[in-house]
């Protein structure tokens, strides 16, 4: 990571944080931050939760934090120039009165206020509503908020609008921690700083493209969530499509974050949507049953602990998706993710059209596409797999498939992949929208999620079941047969 500090110092206050997230993720990250050189000295971090004080949580809530997560010895004095930084207050986020201790501690002269709502959703308004009579905020300050943003588009407008009437879009961070990732980002350079594939990106050389996000666990304690939402809304409605608007959008005129907006909205705006029509054709809901995992035996779905045991929510779903314009005409995307998978795992595959002469019959009598995969996890990289001669000086030319593997962890021996939260805490702290979702962006996306969910209500779809440990139900495997087509792991 570059470590030249280019941003005003900050008040960078956590709502929510002694919660999961933050005393899981955020506050291991900003630690990262500060040791590498990436927070200006004056720089404050204020934690905010409803937990009464007892001798600075925030402060021991980062200590258990390190101790548990930090995977490389701890520099003494970086976590003493970190600890410093920090401040706890207690506060009910619904009293709006209470936000009047913002005031205390922030410095609206030498410091950027960062407010990063690490709460349920149905808090953010009130948080908005403290702030705006807090008396804290300045033009400069920004909000960071988490997904969920909303159940469908009618809820997150109703949170976006509660938002927007305190803060203007730029001072507005939507984080998809996806958006982080340096494999993710590096579609960026791969697809518009390399003629190879700028060049054949599109319908005349690529047969399809996958999306797979695949995890190991299953609710996690998370029932009561996660049985409202579903796989589709928890990991499609952002993630997912996400990574496709990055796959499939047109060059931007520059980085610029309202041209990679742009032409992100434009994807989703393309996209086919999904009707009662064509629904049972194009997706796949499913349900996990009991099964193992590594070798352990673990309950299904509607067998876990306090589980609603009627309950047809999705743990996996699988979507055909296709593009309605020129650059993808025919191309179908292939996303899938579900939980109780044999492995957590993201990945991207495209695979290019077969060639249509083979002149290698007598050693290789079918040649294969060529395919290019990228890892977002567990070991993040990209590979090409492609054919090569095999030495040696038989009568005929021999032939195999070959891959060329580039492991960011191996080719960038010493340079320490960031966390993608990181990278984000550190962009909101610059100022710099370009990794955010745009306002748009997010009701795009629940448009086209709300036709699929309204189709299979329509329809009465129920999930299938698929067992702990698998790839997820038979369906899945069968939407791409009817292609002639196979999923790639």
């Amino acid at each position: 990571m570059n470590n030249k500090k280019t941003f005003k110092p900050c008040d960078l206050v956590i709502f929510g944080a002694l919660g999961d997230l933050s005393t899981r993720k955020l506050l291991l990250c900003l630690y990262q931050l500060d040791k590498a050189n990436l927070l200006e000295s004056d720089t404050k971090i204020i934690g905010v939760d409803r937990f009464a004080d007892e001798g600075n949580l925030l402060l021991k809530a980062a200590n258990t934090c390190l101790d548990k997560f930090l995977k490389e010895a701890r520099d003494q004095t970086v976590w003493e120039r970190f600890s410093a930084r920090m401040s706890y207050l207690q506060m009910d986020l619904t009293k709006p009165a209470e936000y009047a201790q913002l005031s205390a501690v922030v410095d609206k002269d030498k410091r950027r206020m960062i407010n990063y709502f690490s709460v349920p959703p149905f808090l953010f308004k009130s948080i908005c509503q403290g702030l705006k009579l807090s008396g804290a905020l300045t033009p400069e300050s920004r909000m960071v908020m988490e997904k969920p943003i909303g159940y469908d588009l009618a809820s997150s407008e109703e949170i976006n609008n509660a938002v927007s009437d305190v803060f203007t879009g730029d001072q507005v961070c939507r984080i998809d921690h996806y958006l982080g990732k340096e494999t993710v980002l590096n579609l960026l350079a791969l697809r518009f700083a390399n003629s190879i594939f700028t060049t054949n990106w599109d319908h005349n050389t690529i047969d399809h493209i996958q999306i797979t996000v695949a995890e190991e666990v299953g609710i996690e304690g998370r029932w009561g969530y996660f049985d409202e939402s579903g796989q589709t809304r928890d990991m499609m409605q952002n993630h997912l499509l996400q990574i496709l608007t990055f796959i499939a959008m047109e060059p931007p005129v520059s980085l610029d974050a309202s041209n990679i907006h742009y032409e992100k909205i434009k994807v989703l705006k393309d996209l086919r949507p999904i009707t009662k029509e064509n629904v049972a054709e194009k997706t796949v809901r499913g349900q996990y049953a009991a099964g193992e995992i590594n070798g352990v035996a673990v309950p299904g779905y509607i067998e876990e602990e306090g589980a609603n045991i009627k309950s047809n929510t999705e743990s996996f779903v699988a979507v055909r998706v296709d593009i309605d314009n020129w650059r993808w005409a025919g191309v179908p995307f292939y996303l899938r993710t579900g939980k109780r998978m044999p492995a957590k795992q993201s990945e991207i595959m495209i695979q290019f059209k077969q060639l249509p002469h083979n002149i290698f019959k007598d050693s290789y009598p079918d040649l294969p596409p060529n395919k290019l995969s990228i890892r977002l996890q567990p070991d993040e990289g990209v590979d090409i797999e492609m054919m090569n001669k095999i030495p040696g000086i038989d009568e005929h030319i021999k032939i195999g498939s070959t891959k060329l593997d580039l492991s960011f962890s191996e080719v960038f021996n010493g340079n320490r992949v960031a966390d993608a939260y990181e990278r984000l805490l550190l962009e909101a702290m610059r100022g710099n929208s370009t990794l955010f979702i745009s306002r748009e962006e997010i009701e795009q996306a629940w448009t086209w999620i709300d036709s699929m969910q309204n189709a299979w209500a329509e329809t009465q779809d129920v999930p299938k079941p698929y067992a702990a440990g698998s790839w997820g139900p038979d369906a899945a495997t069968e939407l791409m047969a009817r292609d002639g087509r196979t999923w790639d792991i």
